[in-house]
């Protein structure tokens, strides 16, 4: 039996979507050399803004999964607390471009580049503050994800210690 076109048609659009689909997922099969898996951290996409910062290089956005944004609603870090286990944060960074719609002088992202992951397994990651990190970098040219072959799971720990009172952690829950 043949098909009619409009039932072809539909059936090739359900078969890319799907393929689609397949594709999104792949970036949740990547696990970092310090064995940390990206999906640990599946639907950060959605979770709630921590903060932003930027840098002449790079644009920010800090993410938090609902254990993580709990914490920061109840005062963590503050009074020395610590983040409780499964916290996990997620660090996302665009390169900047000047907007060409504004009105005015305003920096947006343009190519996405990374996501710095950190995770809190104190059984895990005992020797760095019970803080696992990783680095998943994002090459738009291929539109793929990688795990960054120089990050051990102890990776952004040298450069967090200087806020080990904030249970390593340099951003704050920011005001709304």
């Amino acid at each position: 039996m043949r098909l009619n076109s409009k039932l072809a048609a539909a059936m090739a659009v359900l078969a890319a979507l799907g393929g689609v689909a397949a594709y999104a997922q792949e970036k949740y099969t990547l696990i970092s050399p310090g064995g940390i898996a990206f999906s640990d951290f599946k639907g950060y996409e959605d979770w709630a803004m921590v903060s932003s910062a930027r840098t002449d290089e790079v644009l920010k956005v800090i993410v938090g999964n609902p254990a993580m944004i709990k914490a920061f609603k109840a005062g963590v870090p503050g009074d020395g607390r610590a983040f409780p286990e499964g916290s996990r944060i997620v660090k996302l960074q665009w390169k900047p471009k000047k907007s060409a719609e504004a009105q005015f002088p305003v920096d947006v992202p343009d190519v996405f580049t990374q996501a710095f992951v950190m995770e809190k397994d104190s059984k895990r990651f005992p020797k760095s503050g019970g803080w696992g990190y990783a680095v998943f970098n994002y090459d738009a040219a291929t539109n793929k994800f990688t795990a960054d072959a120089s990050s051990p799971a102890d990776c952004g720990f040298a450069c967090h210690t200087v806020v080990k009172a904030k249970d390593y952690i340099f951003h704050p829950y920011e005001k709304r």
